[in-house]
């Protein structure tokens, strides 16, 4: 997700658009919409931090256009016989294998 797009989700969450953002964050309003017309390459880190207080997030959230994708099982006790674990199994390598 961009920058921009965690703008715009951040701003709906709050029910927000861009002049008030700038009102109630402390950003000029030409900086907020500079990152919609001329791109987000060279934010400041003084906005940043405004921006992650007013929102109460990470700099790193706001920065990070990565979003890492975590995804966890945990099998605990005799929840499934050891032939279904080893069907599970078979079956992440074969999603694994899609990607190839």
């Amino acid at each position: 997700m961009s920058f921009t797009d965690k703008l715009d989700a951040l701003m709906a969450q709050k029910g927000i658009n861009k002049s008030i953002l700038s009102k109630e964050a402390g950003i000029p309003y030409t900086t907020i919409a500079g990152f919609y017309s001329k791109g987000t390459d060279n934010v400041k880190l003084s906005t940043l931090k405004k921006l992650s207080s007013y929102f109460d997030c990470s700099i790193d959230f706001l920065a990070d256009d990565d979003e890492p994708t975590t995804i966890a099982a945990h099998f605990d006790g005799t929840e499934y016989t050891e032939d279904e674990l080893d069907e599970i199994r078979q079956f992440a390598a074969f999603v694994k294998n899609k990607r190839k």
